[in-house]
């Protein structure tokens, strides 16, 4: 081969390929797969389109609490014993709603919400679970607001299509409710019977403490007439003493007048003048009238009158009767002999009538007593939306799994085509560069020979 240049094919050296991707290529590229970009998003969309007929539905229902009235807490309030403000019974309310008590004893108690939980062998245990755990949500406000306005309690319940989820979900808020109710009852009668035992432990002692007194009080009134009846016993005894002495006195006095008259010769009852008189001689009838002021001799009664009183002085067997004051001992001795204050005291049949300060206490323990503990009306919190059926089912929603199959299957049909775009231009790289170069060379140097180097 002849002419100006010849044309040699000599091999370059190896040139590793580059990371650079031609984006402009890559949509061509992309642009080009939509196909394979189609059917994947269609075979994606029909998988969730088939999910979505036959997947189980799943309803959601909703029910919401708020505080009860006043009026309605009123009854349990004015016992002055259970104080429920209408924020706490709410809260009451709302923690047996969470409780793992209550719900379990629910789910027990309702073989409908069982059955719809018992599927593919489960236990009751593993069912209750679900339905504890999955099934049920309490929404409770920001504990950091307590206005009473924005005060509420919710209850939301998903479950499975052929149960009646509406009356299950208010079932277990009346359940709950009654629950609470039950449990204030309890409270309310506990503390109702320790308050009664606590007046009548006062009331006990205040009888006690009466018991005491009364006792202590005829014991006083018994040792006042011992004491007196003793006093008048001595005084009796020591006034007889005296009566006996001046008796005994007397006679020897009258015995020593006795011995005085008859050495005088007096007989009868005279004076001194008439002594005098007597010796001078009687002279005719002469009534003689003598004032003295002195005491006549009791020799001067004679020795008849003097004899006749010693003689009834040694007869007599007491001297009770020579003074008043043994009367008198023996009348008061007499009275002492039954102490009425005593027997009033001893005879009285309603003591609780003399029991003193107790009125308040009587009436404590009577209106404790007349506070009914049935809590079966009480009005804990108010329903402020029951929960009723839903229009559509809380999942699957279709459309919303058509439109994600479609995002989804296009989305995965992209991603191929991007990764077959990228193997294939890495696969053209590699080619090219393994490929012989050709190399113009000059004729005069070749001199008209073909060099294949």
């Amino acid at each position: 081969m002849t002419g100006d240049a010849v044309t040699s094919l000599t091999p370059t050296p190896h040139v590793a390929p580059h990371d650079e991707i031609d984006f402009l290529a890559m949509l061509k590229s992309i642009w080009q797969q939509k196909l394979l970009i189609g059917i994947v998003a269609g075979c994606v969309l029909l998988f969730t389109g088939i999910y979505g007929i036959t997947a189980t539905p799943e309803y959601r229902v909703k029910t919401l609490l708020r505080p009860a009235a006043l009026n309605d807490l009123d009854e349990l309030n004015r016992t002055k014993v259970y104080t429920l403000p209408p924020t706490e019974a709410l809260k009451r309310v709302g923690s047996a709603l969470e409780s793992y008590d209550t719900r379990l004893g629910y789910f027990r108690l309702n073989p409908a919400l069982q059955s719809a939980f018992m599927k593919n062998g489960r236990t009751l245990e593993q069912a209750f679970e679900e339905f504890n755990f999955k099934a049920l949500k309490l929404i409770q406000p920001d504990p950091k607001k307590t206005d009473l306005l924005k005060a509420y309690i919710g209850m939301e319940m998903r479950y499975p299509e052929g149960l009646d989820g509406k009356s299950v979900l208010n079932g277990l808020v009346q359940y709950a409710i009654e629950m609470e109710r039950q449990q204030i009852s309890k409270d309310l009668q506990v503390i109702i019977q320790n308050r009664i035992r606590e007046v009548d432990s006062k009331l006990e002692a205040a009888r006690v403490d009466y018991a005491a007194g009364k006792d202590g009080r005829i014991a006083e009134l018994l040792e006042d007439d011992t004491l007196k009846r003793a006093k008048l016993s001595d005084e009796l005894r020591a006034l007889r003493l005296q009566l006996k002495l001046r008796r005994e006195n007397r006679i020897a006095q009258l015995e020593e007048a006795i011995a005085i008259a008859s050495s005088l010769g007096l007989k009868r009852p005279s004076t001194p003048s008439s002594m005098g008189q007597a010796d001078l001689g009687a002279t005719g009838n002469v009534m003689r009238t003598e004032v003295i002021n002195q005491q006549i001799p009791l020799y001067f009664m004679g020795t008849d009158a003097l004899q006749a009183e010693r003689q009834a002085l040694r007869k007599r067997t007491s001297d009770d009767f020579a003074d008043a004051r043994v009367a008198e001992i023996r009348k008061e001795l007499m009275l002492l002999e039954t102490n009425r204050s005593v027997q009033v005291l001893r005879g009285r049949q309603n003591e609780e009538l003399f029991l003193k300060g107790i009125e308040p206490l009587r009436a404590e323990r009577a209106r404790l007593s007349a506070i009914t503990t049935d809590m079966s009306k009480l009005e804990l919190v108010s329903i402020d939306r029951l929960a009723v059926d839903p229009v559509r089912p809380e999942w699957p929603n279709k459309a919303l799994l058509l439109l994600l199959g479609l995002v989804a299957g296009a989305v995965v049909g992209i991603a191929l085509a991007v990764v077959r775009f990228v193997v294939v231009s890495r696969s053209h790289e590699q080619k090219r560069v393994e490929l012989p170069q050709v190399k113009h060379i000059p004729a005069d140097e070749l001199k008209g020979r073909i060099v294949i180097s």
